[in-house]
């Protein structure tokens, strides 16, 4: 059964997509970017953009069902390749003993504020 996800993020509504999707034993967590979806503020260090994404996804999975322990795949997108060893050990703070599969991609965001975005796929073991 597919059950949709949300943080209350309004571009959620706007593009029309949920935060995360569950279908049986999946979980797919939406590109999320670094802001405090509450207050809509966007921190100006990658560092703190990636821990607000890591907070988002973490309520994101746990509203799912699902942790970070689940997680098998992840995609990170950076706008800049020097913040690549800024951000690893933040990842590594949550990922260091999972260790999904991951890519990191530098590229452009949508808007110039946003200096990382993070996907995840998630697999409930039974």
């Amino acid at each position: 059964m597919r059950r949709l996800i949300s943080s209350g993020s309004p571009f959620e509504a706007t593009a029309g997509y949920s935060r995360a999707v569950v279908e049986g034993n999946w979980c797919f967590v939406s590109g999320t970017t670094g802001y405090d979806y509450a207050t809509m503020i966007m921190p100006e260090s990658v560092e703190e953009q990636t821990r607000n994404c890591l907070a988002t996804i973490g309520k994101a999975l746990e509203d799912a069902g699902f942790s970070f322990a689940d997680v098998v795949r992840c995609h990170y997108y950076v706008t800049e390749a020097a913040f690549a060893d800024r951000v690893f050990p933040i990842l590594g703070e949550t990922f260091g003993s999972i260790r999904p599969a991951a890519t990191m991609v530098v590229c452009d965001l949508i808007r110039p504020e946003m200096l990382i975005e993070i996907e995840m796929t998630a697999l409930r073991r039974s």
